[in-house]
C-alpha cells in the first residue's frame, strides 16, 4: 500500500498532520506528525510531504544497525525504536525529507501506513491524502 497526494485539493488546514500526531503519540503535536503539510506562502499552494516507501530505501540502507525493516503486509518500511541508535544516517539519508529525528527520545521517525490505516487519508477532507493498494 502507499499514500497518494493530491496537492491541487490540498487547503493547507493541517488535519493530517493533527490526526497523525494525535494516533501516534496519543496528543496534539503537529511537529511529531509522520506526514508534514508544505506551503510556500500562508495562502499556498500547499503539499503534504510524507514517506514514499522506496523501493530501494535508502533509509534502511543507510541504517548501520538495520532498525529499518519493512512490513511483510503492509509493505511501509518500519523502523525498530528499541533497535535504533539515534545516529540520524537514515533522516539525511531520506531524499524527500520525509524521515525526522525526537531528540527527547534519541530515535528516528517517519510514516508507518499506521499499520495499514493511514489516519492522514482517513481524515482528510478533501481527498488530498488517499490510500491506495498497490
Amino acid at each position: 500500500m502507499r499514500l497518494e497526494i493530491h496537492p491541487d485539493v490540498c487547503t493547507g488546514c493541517r488535519i493530517c498532520e493533527t490526526f497523525c500526531s494525535f494516533h501516534h503519540e496519543r496528543v496534539v503535536w503537529p511537529a511529531r506528525a509522520r506526514i508534514r503539510v508544505i506551503a510556500e506562502s500562508d495562502d499556498g499552494p500547499f503539499r503534504p510531504n510524507h514517506c514514499r516507501q522506496c523501493d530501494d530505501a535508502p533509509c534502511a540502507a543507510a541504517c548501520p544497525v538495520a532498525a529499518i525493516a519493512q512490513d511483510a503486509r503492509t509493505g511501509a518500511w518500519v523502523i525498530d525504536a528499541d533497535t535504533c541508535i539515534g545516529c540520524g544516517a537514515c533522516v539525511e539519508a531520506c531524499p524527500y525529507g520525509a524521515m525526522f529525528f525526537a531528540d527527547d527520545r534519541n530515535v528516528a521517525y517517519k510514516c508507518d501506513l499506521c499499520g495499514g490505516a493511514p489516519e492522514c487519508a482517513a481524515m482528510c477532507p478533501t481527498g488530498a491524502v488517499v490510500r491506495v493498494a498497490n
